[in-house]
């Protein structure tokens, strides 16, 4: 069944329990300096979600956060086609400007469903349909995303406690699902542009996206 606005989130990725860091490396950006962050399975599995790190957050009482999922098209080549790219760029900024603070860049492609299929989703809604219906159209729920795998890596950062920036509350709800506790939740909007204003109604009204109306 199609979930809606107020299902719960489904979690379909395997829960990794045994998670550790793996590797950990300076990354000056135009931002300001992090350190970025990789991590393995016990099984010896690399996973290909990262961590993007300012300050001691292992000792920090709250956290701010952003959980984003990756989108090739927004991040690397400016789409304007939705609001992701800009999302990321400002979650950096404000965590620049903080003491502490975490970027989880989590390999999502397309709301779960990959890039050659989100490719696929694009050619429908260049046929009229949003991006719910397209996901439905192509055989998958509007959203497969998982934040187990963000919450192990938090725990492994010992961090337990976040203000999750973000606009989406099944994010909220995932994580605090997966053990963590999300103490506050802070808006991260983006002006509207003519080429993505149908694509962020949608995610108000059909994604239950914490959205003002423009």
């Amino acid at each position: 069944m199609p979930l809606d606005h107020h299902s719960a989130v489904k979690l379909q990725a395997t829960r990794v329990d045994d998670l550790h860091e793996l590797s950990r490396a300076s990354l000056p950006t135009k931002h300001g300096v992090f350190e970025i962050v990789a991590f393995a399975a016990t099984d010896g599995e690399q996973l290909q979600d990262i961590a993007i790190i300012k300050g001691d957050v292992a000792n920090a009482d709250v956290v701010p956060l952003r959980m984003h999922s990756e989108c090739l098209t927004g991040d690397v080549f400016g789409s304007l086609r939705c609001d992701c790219g800009e999302q990321l760029h400002l979650a950096l900024e404000r965590i620049a400007a903080a003491e502490v603070g975490i970027v989880l860049y989590l390999r999502q492609e397309g709301r779960g469903i990959g890039i050659a299929n989100k490719v696929r989703a694009y050619e429908l809604q260049d046929g009229g349909l949003d991006t719910v219906e397209a996901n439905l159209h192509l055989g998958f729920d509007d959203d497969l995303r998982s934040y187990d795998t963000a919450a192990a890596m938090l725990h492994e950062l010992g961090v337990r406690h976040v203000v999750l920036h973000t606009n989406n509350p099944r994010k909220v709800e995932g994580l605090r699902a997966a053990g963590i506790d999300v103490a506050a939740r802070e808006a991260i909007a983006i002006t509207p542009r003519d080429e993505n204003r149908f694509y962020l109604a949608t995610k108000r009204e059909r994604s239950g996206h914490l959205l003002d109306e423009e």
